[in-house]
């Protein structure tokens, strides 16, 4: 008898063993090269008979007889499965001689994670332990990434992902692929929030001349976000007082004076906390003097932004005027 190979699944007589490999869904093709010598043919699973020259003794509708010629008898196994997988045996008789030829089919299944940890929360400092099983034929890789514009490559080839001591840059999405060839990775993603008390990036001290608008910021980074609340020496300020107004959002704190009146002028505390803890900072509200250019006046004109200084200057500059008419008398 004559070989063939055929891709799909040949049993290529009379060769030993063949293996075909086709993916989860798909039809498997098994073929056995025949000639005229040939009196009986079957096809067999393992110990049972799928086919015997045309009629079929499985009740599987997958099953179908695909040719039986003298050349060629084939069979071809529909919407293939894990369990299909095995040995397969073509069986002939010829000058009442028996010969077989056998076919290993693999079936290949495409990845899937089926168990993946949930979302997590912990504070700063903590432990974390990822998992991500997944199946599939072959066995598919298993990576962990940190979604994370600093992150490179893997931080993980395998199921289980550790991270000790945490710190909140490593706070985000981390991603866990898994992959066989078989047909694209799957991934699925696991968010980690890492909790930290509050830390104040931004608190500056502000000038505002009386009678203008002024704002103190405070900005402070937490998770969970702060709760912010502002104080005047050693008394809080409450929202909704006059002439005042607290805007509280996740990241900062502005505290607003419409009209500023010498009053208001002064030491200021911003306190942000969350339930890790707190922090404060200080910042003044202090009244800002304008120094503005002023036309020329002679010798001895001078302007520091203070009106009374600059009287001073003027009537000095006047006294010598009538020094200087008396000296030219005498």
């Amino acid at each position: 008898m004559a070989g063939v190979p055929v891709r799909s699944g040949d049993a290529t007589f009379p060769k030993a063993m063949d293996n075909v490999t086709v993916r989860q869904g798909e039809s498997a093709t098994l073929r056995c090269s025949v000639d005229n010598r040939v009196t009986r043919v079957a096809w067999l699973n393992r110990s049972s008979i799928l086919y015997a020259g045309n009629d079929k003794w499985c009740l599987d509708p997958r099953v179908v007889l695909l040719a039986n010629t003298k050349t060629q008898y084939s069979i071809q196994i529909q919407d293939v499965d894990v369990y299909d997988e095995g040995p397969y045996t073509c069986s002939v008789q010829t000058d009442n001689h028996p010969k077989t030829s056998r076919v290993h089919l693999i079936v290949q299944v495409s990845p899937k994670i089926i168990e993946i940890s949930s979302d997590i929360s912990i504070n700063e400092g903590g432990n974390v332990s990822l998992t991500c099983i997944a199946t599939g034929r072959p066995d598919p890789t298993i990576t962990w990434r940190h979604i994370s514009p600093k992150a490179v490559g893997f931080i993980s080839e395998d199921e289980y992902l550790e991270i000790t001591g945490i710190t909140r840059e490593q706070s985000g999405e981390y991603e866990c692929s898994a992959s066989n060839d078989v047909s694209a990775p799957v991934v699925q993603r696991v968010k980690v929030t890492v909790n930290y008390p509050p830390y104040i990036s931004d608190a500056k001290s502000t000038g505002v001349p009386v009678g203008q608008k002024g704002i103190l910021l405070c900005e402070a980074s937490a998770v969970p976000s702060a709760d912010f609340q502002w104080y005047k020496d050693d008394k809080r300020l409450a929202e909704g007082q006059k002439g005042l107004k607290v805007e509280n959002k996740p990241f900062f704190s502005r505290l607003t004076f419409f009209n500023v009146s010498e009053q208001d002028y002064g030491n200021y505390t911003c306190v942000a906390s969350n339930r890790l803890g707190n922090t404060n900072a200080s910042m003044i509200l202090y009244e800002e003097t304008t120094t503005a250019l002023t036309p020329w006046k002679g010798p001895g004109a001078v302007h520091d932004g203070n009106n009374g200084a600059w009287r001073r200057s003027g009537c000095a500059w006047l006294l010598l005027l009538p020094l200087a008419h008396l000296a030219r008398q005498f």
